[in-house]
């Protein structure tokens, strides 16, 4: 039994689980996952027997019960302070942060318009009211991280950091749905998508055998 275990989502549709489970494996962590499939009669009440809170991701590390994404990130960190998980600099770490954080809070019209489905390709399809100011947010957003702190490497702030997996999930959907993108987004797009620990969940998401239907405009 490994020091640590991630309860999570369906691979393939859950976006919240798919940041701390990046961010595990970046650390280099032993850990168990134990998924829990989501949308079945059950499914609420299997997540109330991990934590109260009722929703996926939770770690758990011994007795202690760690849930929401950004709640995890920190205490990753903090267990794993050698492993570069947030940026070094405070200046930087905190530009990190703060974009982690308007991702965690914000983009409520990409959420709801463009569900993430990593198998399935929608191209044209996803784009309900508020979803280009979204797209348009977001690429500004990685725009201004790259050019300013992105020298070191191919991801926001040069090495792959939680702000990188706090955006991975919306580098899936812009894949799903064909999003037409600046170059330097579709550069970015592509560093995340092949990223290896990135490649591993789509991986294990291909093979999933439970299936959504959403209904896409």
């Amino acid at each position: 039994m490994s020091e640590y275990t991630l309860v999570i989502g369906n691979k393939n549709y859950s976006s919240w689980s798919m940041r701390p489970w990046l961010v595990l494996r970046q650390a280099g962590a032993d850990f168990d996952e134990i998924v829990i499939p989501l949308r079945h009669p059950d499914t609420k009440a299997q997540i109330l027997a991990h934590s109260p809170a009722g929703k996926v991701p939770i770690l758990k590390h011994g007795d202690r019960v760690i849930w929401d994404s950004l709640a995890i990130f920190e205490y990753l960190a903090e267990r794993f302070p050698d492993k570069g998980l947030w940026p070094e600099d405070a200046e930087v770490r905190a530009r990190a942060r703060s974009v982690s954080a308007e991702m965690h809070s914000g983009f409520p019209a990409l959420r709801n318009h463009m569900p993430m489905d990593l198998r399935s390709k929608h191209p044209g399809k996803g784009f309900g009211e508020g979803v280009i100011d979204d797209i348009k947010r977001i690429c500004d957003l990685w725009s201004d991280c790259r050019v300013r702190f992105g020298d070191g490497g191919p991801f926001l702030f040069g090495r792959f950091s939680m702000a990188d997996a706090m955006y991975a999930p919306v580098v899936g959907r812009f894949v799903t749905y064909g999003v037409n993108l600046p170059p330097s987004a579709k550069d970015y797009v592509e560093a995340v998508w092949e990223h290896p620990h990135v490649w591993e969940w789509r991986d294990a998401a291909e093979k999933e055998p439970w299936t959504f239907e959403f209904d896409l405009v």
